[in-house]
Order: structure tokens, then C-alpha cells, then sequence
């Protein structure tokens, strides 16, 4: 096969022109999508809540079984070195069943431990505890406890260990997800996506020839002839023509069309004149 005829050639401008005479149809998809996107967020998705709180490591020596560690204040990447090993033991079995007996919580082990989100801030020896729930109360509920929880199954781990609450979490006021502005943002962007890729696709696939220059650049032929689109009512003034011809009334030009022999010659209106007519207007003159 030849090369040349596997090769499609992309008219990005003709495909820009396309989306912009269908802009109506992409446009109000696009809106329609929003306005699904902000309903889902705002009435249908359950919103979460976020509460946290934080705690420091204040410690300078310390002994991990028979293991023991030397640091100062001013080597931050062992103390976060540290505080991972304080996360670790944060989503244990056994630090997340004592809080789940002292919250007197419902879930499940595996149910919190995919509530909660430790992580240290910035690199210090400062670590965040984040809760994330359904209910804003409940998530204060647990951060805390865990606040509370954790010192005491750190210290019984990890000899010489000191760690502080910097700050206690408090009830959050608004919902952290969904977010309705990034939904309705995305919401519109998908659906404008969509639609233009639709009118693209069926632009692409539409086989139909519009212009002379069409042709030229396509198939490289030459053009010998050119036959004109007739408007609705070029039409039915030749069709008004053709019938004026064959009934013997005058035409545009003003002269007479005689009907052919044997033909019986009939008004606009549809009015016969016969023989008998004929000879009638005779005998009166």
C-alpha cells in the first residue's frame, strides 16, 4: 500500500472551527456538568471532617532494647529518625485497641487505623496526628485520646523516651472534604473534555466534501465542473415556470405560449376551454 495513503493529516484550525460552531453544545455540556459535579459535593457525597493534633520529642538519649542512641537538638534528621519510630508505634495493634477501649469507640482495628494520618512537620521533632471522620465531634474525640494514649506506649517501647502534647485537637468547624469549588471546577472541565472530543471525533469521521479547495488538497485532481446549490424557492419559481409553459398563460417575458395541437389549454386556475366555447363566441359576434 502507499505510504502517502496511510498518513492523516490533522487540520487543528478546521478542528478549532468545528468546537467553535458547535460552542453552544460544549459550552452547555460543560455547565451541566458543573452543576452535577456541585450537587454531588454538596448533597450527595457525606462530608469528612479533620481534626489534629500535635506533639513534640523532646529527648537526648534513649535505648531501643539493647540498643542505645545519642542525639542533640541540633541533629533534626535523628530526630526524624525518631519520630517515624514513634509513628510506627502509633497504628500498632496494641496502642490502637487502648484507644479504642478508652474512646469506646465502634470501629474496628482496621477501621481507625485508615482514620488516622501522623506525620512530622516540616522535618522538626514536632509530628501531627490527624483523625478524619464523619462526625466533627468524633474526630476530636479520638485525636485527643490518642494524644493521651501515645506518651505512655511510647515510654513502655522505648526507654528515655519523652514526648509532649503541643497542641490538643479541637472540634473542626467545616468539613474538609469534598471540596465543592474543586468538584464544580473539575465537574466543568470534564464535561467541556468530553463534548469537544465528541465534536471532534464526529468531525473527523464526517466524509463529506464542502469546498472546492477540499478536493484540490486532498485528492490533487483537477475540477471540471461545479453545480450550484438551488435555495427552496429557486426551485419552486422554475417548477412555477415549467407549469406556466404547459398551460398556454404568459411567462415572465410577457409573450404568449400557444399550447401544442391537441392539447386543451387550462387557466392558472384550472379552467378548461373547450370547442363548444369556442364556437359559441363566435355565433355572438
Amino acid at each position: 500500500m502507499d505510504q502517502d495513503k496511510d498518513i492523516i493529516e490533522i487540520d487543528l484550525l478546521a478542528m478549532c472551527l468545528a468546537i467553535w460552531n458547535k460552542i453552544w453544545v460544549v459550552g452547555g455540556t460543560a455547565v451541566v456538568s458543573a452543576i452535577a459535579a456541585f450537587v454531588l459535593a454538596a448533597f450527595v457525597i457525606p462530608p469528612k471532617y479533620e481534626s489534629t493534633a500535635l506533639m513534640y520529642v523532646n529527648n537526648t538519649s534513649f535505648s531501643l532494647g539493647n540498643t542505645s542512641f545519642s542525639i542533640s537538638s541540633g541533629e533534626l534528621s535523628a530526630a526524624q529518625s525518631l519520630v517515624d519510630t514513634y509513628l510506627v508505634i502509633l497504628k500498632t495493634r496494641l496502642t490502637l485497641n487502648t484507644v479504642i477501649e478508652e474512646a469506646e469507640l465502634s470501629y474496628t482495628y482496621d477501621e481507625l487505623v485508615e482514620m488516622i494520618d501522623a506525620t512530622s512537620v516540616n522535618g522538626t521533632e514536632i509530628f501531627e496526628i490527624t483523625v478524619t471522620d464523619y462526625s466533627p465531634q468524633q474526630a476530636e474525640k479520638i485525636a485527643n485520646v490518642i494524644a493521651q494514649v501515645l506518651p505512655e506506649k511510647i515510654s513502655d517501647i522505648v526507654e528515655g523516651s519523652s514526648v509532649k502534647i503541643v497542641d490538643y485537637a479541637i472540634v473542626p468547624a467545616y468539613p474538609s472534604s469534598p471540596s465543592i469549588t474543586k468538584y464544580t471546577i473539575i465537574g466543568f472541565f470534564i464535561g467541556f473534555m468530553v463534548s469537544a472530543g465528541i465534536v471532534v471525533l464526529l468531525e473527523l469521521l464526517n466524509t463529506t466534501i464542502r469546498s472546492e479547495d477540499y478536493l484540490i488538497d486532498t485528492y490533487d485532481l483537477p475540477i471540471l465542473a461545479v453545480i450550484p446549490v438551488m435555495q427552496t424557492s429557486q426551485v419552486k419559481d422554475y417548477s412555477d415556470h415549467k407549469s406556466y409553459e404547459s398551460s398556454g398563460k404568459k411567462v415572465r417575458g410577457g409573450h404568449d405560449v400557444q399550447p401544442k395541437n391537441g392539447d386543451k389549454p387550462r387557466n392558472h386556475k384550472g379552467t378548461h376551454f373547450s370547442s363548444q366555447s369556442s364556437n359559441s363566441s363566435k355565433r355572438s359576434n
